[in-house]
């Protein structure tokens, strides 16, 4: 008794449909959060530097920062700075809209500190 197997034309084109939507997806949320991870680490870099700063100069020095490394989600003035000790600590938290298709979008929160605690 021989028994065909495989995949069935309608099943195939259900799990395209799936990749597909994953792939696009993916595309779309990627850059978001590749663009997060250099804001910490840009963030990180300048309050390793910012002992006995104003907090102007930390503001202008993240600037600097971004310029550099094309950070467009997070202005300087959006940022959170406070002392724990000696340390200086960077805070920030932002929201970006990512459209998906038609008017479905995806809304994401962002937080993120030089601490490493959020």
């Amino acid at each position: 008794m021989n028994r065909q197997r495989g995949v069935s034309l309608s099943g195939l084109l259900l799990w395209a449909v799936a990749i597909a939507l994953g792939a696009v997806l993916g595309m779309k949320v990627g850059p978001e959060y590749m663009n997060y991870f250099n804001i910490v680490k840009a963030v990180k870099a300048v309050a390793a530097v910012s002992a006995g700063k104003t907090v102007p100069e930390i503001r202008s020095a993240f600037g600097k920062q971004a310029d550099v490394g094309y950070i467009k989600n997070l202005q300087p003035a959006d940022l959170d700075i406070s002392k724990d000790g000696n340390d200086v600590v960077i805070s920030f938290a932002y929201e970006t809209r990512i459209p998906l298709f038609a008017n479905v979008s995806l809304l994401i929160d962002f937080q993120g500190s030089s601490s490493g605690r959020n």
